[in-house]
């Protein structure tokens, strides 16, 4: 299927959704850093690549990692540290920060709200499924889940991403440090061991000036999308899956939803 690029403006997604939906991601302080400098990143919380930082706190995450070639680092902080991540000591190359949340629950008090965000995310036909599973429209209740990677470059930055193991994720299948881009940035969406064809996938461009600009597209049969991509630029990805969980008690989550999420840039 063709992608769908539709141009959206920050003021009109902070502004215009009733179900505006806020993403998590990592946030380095540059994706660029020289051999033996710190790699920091802050985690952040809010809409289109505006957000407030989040403190290390090992009780919010299941998982906070540094990959390297083959060498895996955990995250080590203090609590309430920020930024979340400050790691020295790593070799030239690319290195894909790995973040999973523990889950959240959510109360959606009005149904138009979770059908905007529903429709905002692209997870089909709500309030069909909501009544074929008998279930009403007052206070919808859902869990979610966060998983974020973060592609950064040391040095050079040469080396390939890979899937990590997380239950969605998004995998580079170039680098955007060292490869030639002219085509577009190709990346492949999974879940579990299945890729995501026809999925949706929101694009966030940062220019210099500080300009976002969000564009939707979507995967292949074989799950992949080949994005626009401009040298100088900043770039989030966001996908999210919709699954139905059958509640044992009267606030058991009805609906899980998994949040993969990505950043990198295109240096000039």
């Amino acid at each position: 299927m063709k992608a769908l690029h539709v141009a959206l403006t920050v003021a009109a997604i902070v502004a215009g959704g009733k179900g505006a939906a806020h993403e998590f991601w990592i946030d380095p302080a540059s994706f660029t850093v020289a051999p033996g400098d710190t790699v920091e990143a802050d985690l952040r919380v809010g809409e289109a690549l505006r957000g407030s930082a989040q403190s290390y706190l090992p009780r919010n995450f299941t998982r906070f990692d540094v990959i390297t070639g083959d060498a895996l680092r955990p995250v080590e902080g203090r609590l309430g540290d920020i930024p979340a991540l400050a790691m020295e000591g790593l070799p030239e190359g690319l290195a894909v920060v790995v973040h999973e949340t523990t889950g959240r629950d959510l109360t959606w008090s009005e149904w138009e709200r979770f059908l905007g965000f529903a429709e905002h995310k692209d997870l089909g036909d709500v309030t069909a499924m909501q009544a074929e599973r008998g279930l009403d429209q007052e206070g919808v209740r859902e869990e979610y889940f966060r998983y974020a990677k973060a592609l950064i470059a040391v040095g050079a930055g040469a080396g390939t991403d890979a899937r990590v193991g997380l239950r969605t994720e998004f995998v580079a299948l170039a680098n955007p440090y060292t490869d030639d881009l002219a085509g577009g940035f190709p990346v492949q969406l999974w879940l579990g061991d299945a890729v995501r064809a026809d999925e949706q996938v929101e694009l966030f461009d940062e220019a210099p000036d500080g300009t976002v600009t969000v564009t939707l597209h979507r995967t292949d049969a074989d799950g992949i999308a080949r994005l626009p991509v401009t040298p100088g630029h900043r770039y989030m990805i966001d996908a999210v899956t919709l699954e139905a969980v059958e509640p044992l008690a009267e606030t058991d989550p009805e609906w899980r939803t998994l949040w993969a999420n990505m950043t990198f840039a295109v240096p000039r």
